[in-house]
């Protein structure tokens, strides 16, 4: 367990997402507001070091914002199988003329 109190997770919550071309950002002074692609009902993403890991809706209680976890997303299975790999999934190159691995 002591391993444990020692680590460090970088937790995110995303409330929504928005595009926009660079030079409109870079306009943008303090206080300005970005309208986001998502209402107040839509379900937010948790982040876990960049890793989506759940999901949930945000709760306000009198002047407290908070999320329900609503959804764990499980990690995918990984394929692993000798030959040529990429990164730390270990996911084989598709060879893409005939679509063997």
């Amino acid at each position: 367990m002591a391993v444990l109190e020692d680590l460090k997770v970088d937790l995110k919550v995303v409330l929504g997402r928005s595009h926009m071309p660079l030079h409109m950002l870079l306009r943008m002074g303090r206080g300005a507001v970005i309208e986001l692609e998502s209402t107040e009902t839509d379900m937010v993403e948790i982040l876990a070091n960049d890793h989506p890991i759940a999901r949930g809706q945000i709760v306000v209680t009198g002047n407290r914002i908070s999320i329900e976890v609503t959804e764990l997303i499980r990690k995918a299975s990984v394929i692993r199988t000798p030959g040529v790999t990429i990164g730390e999934g270990e996911v084989p190159i598709l060879d893409h003329a005939d679509g063997r691995i």
